[in-house]
């Protein structure tokens, strides 16, 4: 009984609370067979999220919480989220906010025990219009029920799986970082008096802009070219330092744009590299705006076939512009093209490399019973929609790619990642909760076929430590600061010296570079808390090995995908 009144307590209020913000009107009802039925009301977290104190019927929860607890549950209970009602309109009614809202509905049920899609979906909305703005209390005064029941029992499940699945996750990243460390501890290479490839490049370089035009798609293409010069450079040691220079396209994730990889740009192009930067206008920030505005509708599907279809363009009218326009003549080599992609841009640089969309698997997984842990399959099932067919998306321009916290597991999965028979590196973040590393990016590490393959992963990194700071015109889903992780500064050290040595070595067939991509390179570089490790080879049975143990059945690893749970 007293662990069950310790879940009961204030850790399970700030767990549903941080989850779902808004349960209840009048009170809020727990049954926990064979304990029977609890209750709170409103107005005690009312009246301790605005002066403090405990009443008679918040202590039975409040003496079972420590100061501490108490004081991070008054924090949230003030907290007012700045979202407008036409953004909560938007994103509630979108596919993928009602599939949210059909999900959280299982757990917060209405006072005759129904469903409370539709009650949470009228709270956030309303609480959001409301003077108060959005906040706890607010959404549980304006939710349209007398009582809401929280289906106690599932709750409990989903918390127990979810920290299993965490501490399965961190034994994971743990078995790797120390691999790692021990194939490090072989190296005989002294990086110090090497050249560092965290510092700028020699070459100059300059920026070009331009808007192309797929008119048979209806897409404008903003683009961005970052253009070595060989004017008063100081480089001479390799081939490339004259044009043309070898070309490295980048692809923005969900609601970014060209901005966000402005640093990993300019330091290719410092080491010789031409950078396109291009926007995909389905899904890129200017699109959300427009989104949250109510202006536009949410992304389509067809953006899991339009992005790539956006390099191909993109390519096609550099090849043609080469030819025409003297700033860019004879400025690019064709037959030396990479690409990197970020998050949604991964999964776009992987369909580039030879990845097909595995539409038996979306078909087998992507269902109204079927929801995970992996946040990253409401936006992957969204691929689901689309007519199933063979679609041509691979670029044989492209000969070498790094995908950056990809999502790939259920879109893909090892029947489409396999089929990639060139270089490619893989970087995940240990906290990335949005693609979860486990499953988007070291499982299907272990489906690569070419031997040339690298996991860079990054130690308490999360989805938005690849990603430069936001501007005025992009910063379009603010991001608590608990989900940006540590200082970015130590990420984008690690990728512009990782990019330039994958490239370098894989691209242009330069040896020298290789050494750089050895764990003990990683090791080197390594900045607590960010702990950079590299890994060369990771086998299906050695992943498999590592993850067997006491896990959830439900969280177990199998073929296409795990963790069917409450998302």
């Amino acid at each position: 009984m007293k662990k069950f009144l310790r879940y009961l307590g204030l850790g399970l209020l700030s767990t549903f609370f941080t989850s779902t913000p808004g349960l209840a009107a009048e009170r809020i009802s727990f049954f926990y067979p064979p304990f029977g039925e609890f209750s709170l009301s409103v107005d005690s977290l009312e009246t301790f999220a605005k002066k403090g104190k405990i009443d008679q019927d918040f202590s039975f929860y409040a003496s079972r919480a420590t100061p501490q607890e108490l004081a991070q549950l008054r924090d949230l209970l003030q907290q007012r989220f700045n979202l407008t009602p036409t953004l909560v309109s938007q994103v509630t009614y979108s596919p993928i906010g009602e599939e949210v809202m059909q999900q959280l509905g299982k757990l917060l049920l209405t006072e005759s025990r129904q469903n409370g899609f539709y009650a949470i979906r009228a709270s956030l909305i309303l609480a959001a219009a409301d003077r108060e703005g959005l906040t706890v209390v607010n959404l549980l005064r304006k939710f349209p029920s007398n009582t809401v029941r929280v289906n106690f029992t599932e709750g409990l499940r989903i918390v127990d799986d979810l920290s299993q699945l965490l501490k399965k996750k961190d034994e994971v990243v743990a078995s790797l970082q120390k691999e790692a460390i021990a194939q490090a501890a072989n190296s005989t290479v002294d990086f110090s008096k090497q050249p560092d490839l965290r510092s700028p490049g020699k070459f100059r370089w300059q920026k070009k802009s331009l808007e192309l035009n797929d008119i048979s798609r209806s897409r404008r293409l903003p683009i961005d070219i970052y253009l070595p010069t060989t004017q008063n450079s100081e480089s001479t040691d390799r081939d490339s330092q004259s044009p043309p220079f070898p070309l490295i396209v980048i692809s923005h994730g969900l609601a970014s744009d060209r901005s966000t990889f402005v640093y990993l740009a300019e330091h290719l192009a410092s080491y010789g590299f031409a950078v396109a930067v291009l926007e995909h206008p389905g899904s890129n920030a200017k699109r959300f705006q427009q989104y949250f505005a109510g202006l536009a509708s949410s992304p389509e599907p067809e953006e899991f076939i339009n992005r790539p279809l956006d390099i191909k363009y993109l390519l096609d009218e550099l090849q043609r512009l080469e030819k025409s326009d003297p700033s860019l003549h004879r400025k690019l080599n064709f037959q030396q093209v990479g690409a990197i992609g970020q998050s949604f841009g991964g999964y776009t640089v992987l369909t580039l490399a030879g990845a097909k969309i595995n539409f038996e698997q979306l078909r087998q997984n992507c269902n109204p019973n079927y929801s995970s842990f992996n946040l990253s399959l409401l936006l992957q099932c969204e691929a689901s929609k689309l007519p199933p067919k063979n679609y041509q998306l691979k670029d044989d321009r492209i000969k070498a790619i790094m995908a950056i916290n990809p999502i790939d597991s259920l879109v893909l999965g090892e029947g489409g990642i396999s089929q990639i028979k060139m270089p490619v590196m893989l970087v995940a973040g240990s906290q990335d909760i949005f693609a979860p590393p486990v499953f988007e990016q070291i499982r299907p590490f272990t489906w690569l076929s070419n031997p040339n393959k690298y996991l860079a992963l990054i130690e308490n990194a999360t989805h938005f430590s690849a990603i430069a700071e936001p501007t005025p015109e992009n910063d379009v889903l603010p991001v608590p600061p608990a989900l940006l992780g540590p200082d970015r500064a130590a990420v984008y050290s690690y990728l512009n010296a990782l990019s330039v040595a994958f490239m370098e070595t894989h691209l242009l067939n330069r040896p020298e570079y290789r050494s750089y991509l050895q764990p003990s390179y990683a090791t080197f570089i390594s900045k607590e808390p960010l702990n950079l490790s590299i890994l060369q080879s990771l086998s299906v049975a050695q992943f498999n090995q590592i993850w067997s143990g006491s896990i959830p059945q439900s969280a177990k690893l199998s073929n296409p995908q795990p963790t069917p749970t409450p998302r």
